[in-house]
């Protein structure tokens, strides 16, 4: 796909997946012989499932999950039959609202024709919250959220879902039972017992499990390769559909006896707590102070490490700078560090070291019983010679050390190529400008190291047009410096891989934000099509 054209194809330059969709249909006949709600309602999340792992393909200008769903209910409405009906019913209830509203106009089509509906369809409608509870695992790596439901007190089910806090926390797994009771028991048995009082198996109010799932089930969703559970797919309609039909979090001030009832430490993880930098400054003062830091001798080192270890905790933890466990402690060092942490030397050794005191004075203002302490220790322990040899140092690849400063003011070293990819030219002169002056990160000074790389490419001075120009470059300068959306990074990187010169990839970019015209959603749609390189033809290939 050429740079130069990214604009989205108009739909309709090929024909429906209805292949698929008359596999589907001829699935959903067996919905006729389910006597239970529950039982259809699993059953069509099952199907609509189908292409959830391709939610971020892009056909028509359309994400699949919208093309796929929308166009399934258009074909079931040509069909007129009772297995069609069954299906329309349960989209109406479980499909995106788009799709939702859509499956309703014409399932009510479909009945006033006379298709008959089945007797389960009645019910769906009547799905009423009960309780709500939370079940952390030992260490806080996970929550485990149960809701209980039922059909206006008939057909009791309780829907479990898994929430990840070391994968951002995303929902990765969900699952529906019955047995409501003997869950409920066996969570209270199983419970470990906790120092703090507002944790362990407890029940929450729903606005607050409405909250965290929502959260949790955004991360996934925005995901492009989340680690979900075998079955999520499946699932993934019915939780979104459960989650909405939980009451939303009250009005700030409406209800503080709500947010009690959650506990504190699980009331600050939705939404993630905020953590000004005062305030983690005077953390990592207290645990400077502190007898586990004592014997830390780089002084300067230790409160840089510190630093690191609370924006783990507060940007990536949920605002828990205090809460550690062995995987915790894994993921920050072998993981998040190599990968977005800039260290010189006297900080990359220090900071295994930095990061054992701070397992212990964590622990201990926790209350943590000492055989866990030494548990996630250990881990650190066994980390450290993986991390002295995955930490690489700027040398060893011909980095200058004042460069990637310049490009790296946040230390974020996840986000050196990208700005690289932006600011090739940071040294010389330009206009009688010194380049190695200016900094990356102030828009004026933006504006003159872009002008000199154009300049570089096409030979001439900036002129007024040009100036123009470089407007555009900067928009694309200023997205790709915060990564956000995420998708262009990844739709620049494709164009790269496909040999395209770097300076057309960027034209590719700006006309493409150009084209979607202050439309986010579209702009993110073409940048997706590029990233993927999904054509229209394709597009009929999808697998169900």
């Amino acid at each position: 796909m050429s740079p130069q054209s990214p604009r989205r194809r108009q739909s309709g330059g090929s024909e429906p997946p209805n292949a698929l969709f008359r596999e589907l249909l001829h699935a959903a006949r067996e919905l006729l012989a389910v006597r239970s709600p529950l039982d259809a309602e699993l059953m069509v999340s099952e199907l609509v499932g189908t292409w959830w792992g391709q939610r971020h393909r892009t056909a028509g200008g359309a994400g699949v999950e919208q093309a796929l769903g929308e166009g399934l209910v258009e074909y079931a409405a040509g069909q007129r039959t009772p297995a069609a009906l069954a299906l329309l019913s349960g989209i109406a209830c479980l499909g995106t609202p788009r799709q939702a509203v859509l499956a309703e106009q014409v399932a009510i089509g479909l009945m006033e024709a006379g298709v008959r509906a089945p007797a389960w369809a009645s019910h769906l409608g009547a799905v009423a919250p009960a309780e709500c509870y939370v079940n952390p695992d030992r260490w806080g790596d996970k929550d485990e959220i149960i809701c209980v439901f039922s059909y206006a007190g008939e057909e009791p089910h309780a829907l479990v879902c898994v929430v990840d806090y070391n994968s951002e926390g995303m929902l990765l797994d969900g699952w529906v039972t019955s047995r409501v009771s003997k869950l409920l028991d066996h969570c209270r048995e199983a419970s470990p017992e906790y120092p703090d009082s507002d944790s362990g198996f407890r029940e929450i109010e729903p606005s607050l499990a409405r909250a965290l799932l929502k959260t949790g089930l955004d991360a996934t969703d925005e995901a492009e390769d989340p680690p979900v559970g075998s079955s999520f797919a499946s699932y993934h309609a019915f939780i979104r559909a459960r989650v909405r039909t939980l009451p939303p979090v009250p009005a700030r001030g409406a209800s503080r006896a709500a947010v009690a009832r959650g506990g504190a430490p699980f009331a600050a993880r939705s939404p993630k707590r905020a953590w000004t930098r005062e305030r983690r400054a005077f953390l990592a003062a207290q645990f400077l102070a502190s007898d586990e830091a004592e014997d830390l001798s780089d002084r300067t080192s230790a409160s840089r490490c510190a630093d690191r270890i609370i924006d783990f905790g507060c940007d990536q933890d949920f605002g828990r700078p205090l809460r550690m466990s062995p995987l915790k402690a894994q993921n920050f060092l072998l993981s998040w560090v190599p990968r977005r942490v800039m260290l010189n030397s006297a900080d990359r050794d220090a900071l295994p070291h930095v990061l054992v005191a701070w397992t212990r004075w964590a622990g201990r203002r926790r209350k943590l019983a000492e055989a866990d302490i030494r548990e996630t220790q250990n881990m650190v322990f066994d980390s450290m010679s993986t991390f002295a040899r995955i930490y690489r140092d700027f040398s060893e690849f011909g980095l200058d050390e004042k460069l990637v400063a310049r490009l790296l003011p946040d230390s974020d070293l996840e986000a050196l190529p990208r700005r690289v990819f932006i600011f090739p030219v940071l040294e010389g002169k330009h206009g009688g400008v010194d380049l190695s002056k200016l900094d990356p990160a102030n828009p004026d000074d933006r504006r003159l190291l872009l002008a000199a790389d154009h300049d570089t490419r096409t030979g001439s001075p900036s002129a007024a047009g040009v100036g123009r120009h470089i407007e555009g470059h900067l928009e694309i300068a200023d997205r790709l410096w915060r990564g956000k959306p995420t998708v262009l990074w990844k739709a620049a990187q494709k164009l790269l891989d496909s040999g395209e010169d770097r300076h057309l990839v960027l034209h590719a970019l700006m006309e493409a934000l150009e084209a979607a015209d202050g439309d986010e959603a579209e702009f993110e749609g073409t940048l997706h099509a590029l990233a993927t390189g999904l054509d229209e033809s394709e597009f009929d290939d999808l697998e169900p």
